[in-house]
């Protein structure tokens, strides 16, 4: 994927305690929260707080801070499929319909088994193709 000169990448990850956490991976800039909207708010006033703390200060800040920019998130499957799970938009069985990966297969995923490599592709795939699915229906 190619992202223009105003595109921060984070990364979205659940934490052992179930928070979740997001990070730039080429900035200095993060965040914490109990869901994964929290995390970005917080993530995003860090951001403005660092800025308005430079600018009183004195000091130099990134400069995409002055402009527009878009933060494009990546959240590993793990961590996205325990989110729609707990905040009750995905069931373990509506979970099975989309990645083909047996429930409790994916109820081991959800408390803290890292899928192997081939299983990560199935649920990325899962995904992909409901995104597909919405994408049609509201082109």
């Amino acid at each position: 994927m190619k992202y223009d000169m105003n595109t921060i990448e984070a990364t979205i990850e659940r934490a052992s305690d179930g928070t979740y956490t997001v990070y730039c991976q080429k900035e200095i800039f993060s965040g914490a929260g109990e869901t994964i909207e929290a995390a970005k708010a917080d993530m995003k006033r860090q951001m403005d707080f660092y800025k308005q703390t430079a600018i009183e200060e004195g000091f130099r800040y990134p400069s995409f801070l002055d402009e527009e920019f878009d933060i494009h998130y990546s959240v590993d499957a793990a961590s996205l499929m325990k989110y729609y799970v707990t905040s009750g938009i995905f069931s373990l069985a509506g979970l099975e319909k989309v990645t083909g990966i047996n429930q409790k297969q994916l109820w081991s995923y959800l408390n803290g088994t890292k899928p192997r490599k081939a299983q990560q592709e199935r649920i990325e795939r899962g995904f992909r193709a409901l995104n597909n699915d919405l994408n049609a229906i509201f082109a």
